[in-house]
């Protein structure tokens, strides 16, 4: 009571001494009004990201690069961090890492398990053994409520041998504003797999639907419901029903043994759903192998993940704070490996510089000689002739000034290798694109070449298979064929007396493309009078079946590029001062 009437008195005693006028106007100011909508900045939301850890010393760096790499602020976002069993470098990589950026990011959280034992009922490394799942669900459902212990505004579930490529992969699952959604990965290995089931079978396993292609193909684009999403899996935490998700089994489950089909069970069963977003390219996930494969085939199994990058993307990002030795580089056991190269394709030699860096390839570089700086002068100068008679089976014309550098690149590698007395030696053209388990396919066909065929003189690695339909397997082998006719020299292996023979038949005064001059000398050519121009057509020749090598780009697709075709024609007969002014104008 005392202080309303002090307040009464206050007034009063205001108006009387500045006037009654002044006294309202300073009350407008105070008067309530309506809100408008303000321009405030606010903070983006908190995310935890929770990463499960086991012998992935193969992919960490690059998978911690493209972490790094998010357009997101790290303080906004805390690391969770578990890892056990590892029989690799992953505890010394993460301890670097997490040393580095402890003070970056929001926090990290990281406990690893130094014990080097394998599950007791696991049969190798990459088996998912009971006890393993076991230990993974317990870990997933930890990482649950740690979410919720700090308050997390998201929880991000991803997987150690996932590389986000799309630096704005969190920002663009955010906005999706689901309470689980994926973003949609590739597969590193094969065009059907990804982190997304179309369907699910009524004991809770995978089922292909008849929509999944369209997704995964991106047909169509945009945000899907699905009912499973793994790997990579943002969670809204601000959910209130997303209390319920959990990853222990519920009362009476008697399901598959499985961390993400429980997961999924459980969010149907708070009446929620998952979501896949395909609206952009986010990266790759990894093919899970199986138990009997070893960890160094997974390593294996990375390295194309790379060499996929350098042809169709860029080079994978590896953190700068993580120190990874590459591969010693070696002839893998062979005499000279060679790589053709146009001086004025720089793009295609720094490509495959880095495929051979990361393959561990040891290579000689040649300069290709160039159809573009070819003129009559320096062709007879050589006692080059063409072929009479030749005609391209598909364009109905001469050779090309490209087919004649193709070929002289070829030419001149022979030559070398007979030099040089080379008993084994790979060609490398540079626009090839390693399957993957290169090496380990190498090294498995070379032994079988060895029990097989002793005496062969040339091996196809990458070539176009015509009739593939006749092609018949080498007696007592698996991964060696008889080639047919064939295009392209792509990459070979060629012997010392295979080399020998390839010159002895002085090609260059006949000269047709050097993939058409292959087939002839291993008599599997359709054009009979093409052959007759050559005796004896005895070069022992096999082929790698599958191939260990393709095109990076084939005709029609975007960014193919021929040297060969895209050339000037060069006529037998030809008039030398109108050859010599043609090729001066393409320069």
């Amino acid at each position: 009571m005392g202080s309303w009437l002090t307040c009464l008195v206050f007034c009063c005693f205001y108006v009387a001494f500045i006037g009654e006028k002044s006294f309202f106007v300073i009350c407008e100011d105070l008067e309530i009004k309506a809100a408008v909508e303000n321009d405030f900045k606010y903070a983006e939301p908190t995310v935890m990201i929770a990463i499960l850890v086991r012998n992935k010393a193969h992919v960490l760096p690059w998978f911690f690069g493209h972490l790094e790499n998010l357009n997101y602020p790290k303080n906004r976002v805390s690391i969770w961090i578990r890892s056990d069993h590892n029989e690799d470098d992953t505890p010394r990589i993460l301890t670097e890492w997490t040393e580095v950026y402890k003070d970056i990011y929001h926090s990290i959280d990281i406990e690893i398990d130094r014990s080097t034992e394998e599950y007791d009922d696991a049969e190798g490394p990459l088996h998912w053994s009971e006890e393993r799942f076991d230990r993974v669900i317990s870990l997933r459902e930890e990482a649950l409520q740690s979410a919720r212990k700090v308050w997390a505004d998201y929880l991000f579930m991803l997987d150690a041998d996932v590389i986000l490529e799309n630096p704005d992969t969190l920002t663009l699952l955010i906005d999706a504003k689901q309470p689980i959604v994926a973003p949609m990965l590739n597969a590193s290995v094969g065009d059907t797999y990804s982190n997304f089931w179309g369907a699910m079978d009524e004991s809770g396993y995978y089922k292909r639907a008849p929509g999944y292609f369209d997704v995964l193909e991106r047909k169509k684009l945009g945000v899907f419901q699905v009912p499973m999403v793994h790997s990579a899996v943002l969670i809204d935490m601000h959910l209130l029903v997303s209390d319920k998700f959990t990853y222990n089994k519920p009362p009476g489950y008697e399901g598959p043994h499985n961390d993400i089909i429980i997961f999924g069970l459980n969010v149907r069963d708070a009446g929620m759903v998952m979501h896949i977003m395909n609206s952009e390219y986010f990266g790759i996930v990894m093919v899970p192998l199986e138990k009997h494969n070893t960890l160094e085939q997974e390593s294996e199994h990375f390295d194309y993940i790379r060499l996929m990058a350098i042809v169709d993307r860029a080079e994978l990002i590896k953190s700068r704070f993580i120190k990874v030795s590459d591969p010693i580089p070696t002839k893998l056991g062979f005499d000279q490996i060679y790589l053709i190269n146009l001086v004025r394709r720089p793009i295609r030699r720094e490509r495959m510089h880095n495929a051979f860096k990361i393959l561990g390839i040891e290579a000689r570089t040649m300069d290709a000689v160039d159809g573009k700086q070819l003129n009559t002068t320096y062709l007879k100068k050589l006692d080059i002739e063409m072929m009479e008679g030749y005609a391209d089976p598909y364009h109905d014309r001469p050779l090309t000034m490209g087919e004649i550098g193709c070929f002289l690149s070829h030419y001149f590698i022979w030559e070398d290798v007979v030099k040089n007395g080379f008993k084994q030696s790979i060609i490398f053209e540079d626009d090839v694109r390693f399957r993957p388990y290169f090496k380990s396919k190498l090294t498995r066909l070379v032994d079988e070449v060895a029990k097989t065929v002793k005496d062969w003189d040339l091996i196809y690695l990458g070539r176009k298979r015509l009739h593939k339909e006749d092609e018949k397997l080498v007696d007592g082998a698996s991964y060696l064929v008889w080639p047919t006719y064939s295009y392209w020299t792509l990459s070979y292996i060629v012997s010392l007396q295979g080399a020998q023979k390839l010159l002895n038949q002085k090609p260059l005064r006949k000269m047709i493309p050097v993939d058409e001059y292959l087939p002839i000398m291993f008599n599997q050519h359709p054009r009979e009078e093409w052959m007759a121009n050559f005796s004896p057509r005895d070069l022992v020749t096999l082929s790698a079946e599958p191939l260990l090598v393709e095109p990076t780009h084939y005709t029609g697709e975007p960014n193919y590029i021929s040297d060969t075709e895209d050339s000037f024609v060069v006529h037998p007969q030809e008039d030398v001062n109108q050859s010599d002014k043609a090729s001066k104008e393409e320069l």
